[in-house]
């Protein structure tokens, strides 16, 4: 009986031995991954998230800290940030929704800028790389037949947006608003036509770049739409330490370079 509570009592220290080797352990774990995620939390536009992704990759190795982000339409990032979604900087596809959020006190204005510039053009799917002249008299409803045109939701995502106002002033809107088919954002409507879903799509130009089973078969006139700018914030509530360094960094010569490479356009 002795011999067993002597056992009992090696097995129970030893268990406490191993308990407390497994608590060192999970918190050394749990202290690992906390430095791996003290960056900042950024809402962009998902037209912005082959780019930015590599951006983030750059900042990390050279940082060490991690970028969590939340690609979707402005409107959608816009939306969230006014119900308290804790985001630290806002990069929107047009100027409407950060004047949205900053209306609403929910960025420092004195942080604010414009960041970076976009086209518009058509896509198809690789199958069908017919060139179509963008302009006034263009046969884009003819050419549609009973397909769609897959784009941004018009009345809320900036693509859409642009694609309406520019359609509209071409005179083409008439013709072609049945054929649309508006999505949540853009990569969503990039993947319709990726997939054959759609004939076409009114996409940005970084897109098209980003997706290869589509091609490029027409540009819209730059003059046929309000400029496509991309304005940038730190948010009123941000909590990072890292936000500042960061969106400097988006503004250097490295985020540049890939920001180019990708077919944006530099603000200067």
């Amino acid at each position: 009986m002795h011999a067993f509570r002597t056992d009992f009592a090696a097995l129970t220290r030893r268990a406490f031995a191993l308990a407390a080797v497994g608590v060192v352990s999970l918190g050394l774990s749990v202290g690992a991954a906390t430095a791996q995620s003290v960056g900042p939390t950024v809402f962009a536009a998902a037209s912005m998230k082959t780019a930015l992704d590599e951006i983030d990759a750059l900042w990390t190795a050279k940082s060490g800290k991690t970028v969590t982000v939340s690609y979707a339409a402005s409107s959608a990032l816009a939306k969230q940030i006014e119900a308290g979604a804790p985001a630290d900087l806002f990069i929107s596809a047009d100027i409407p929704w950060m004047n949205y959020v900053a209306e609403k006190g929910l960025i420092k204005t004195e942080t604010r800028s414009d960041l970076l510039g976009n086209a518009l053009v058509l896509v198809a799917p690789v199958a069908n790389p017919e060139k179509i002249e963008i302009g006034p008299g263009a046969p884009l409803a003819a050419k549609v037949g009973d397909g769609k045109i897959a784009t941004g939701d018009i009345a809320s995502v900036p693509v859409g947006k642009y694609a309406k106002a520019s359609l509209e002033k071409l005179g083409l809107w008439k013709d072609v608003e049945p054929k649309i088919a508006g999505a949540e954002n853009v990569r969503a409507a990039l993947g319709l036509v990726a997939r054959g879903e759609a004939k076409y799509g009114i996409v940005y130009a970084t897109d098209a770049k980003a997706e290869p089973k589509v091609v490029v078969v027409g540009t819209f006139p730059a003059d046929s739409h309000p400029p496509i700018v991309y304005p940038v914030a730190v948010t009123k509530d941000a909590k990072s330490p890292d936000v500042a360094d960061y969106l400097a960094f988006l503004k250097g010569p490295e985020a540049r370079k890939i920001f180019e490479g990708q077919g944006f356009t530099v603000v200067k």
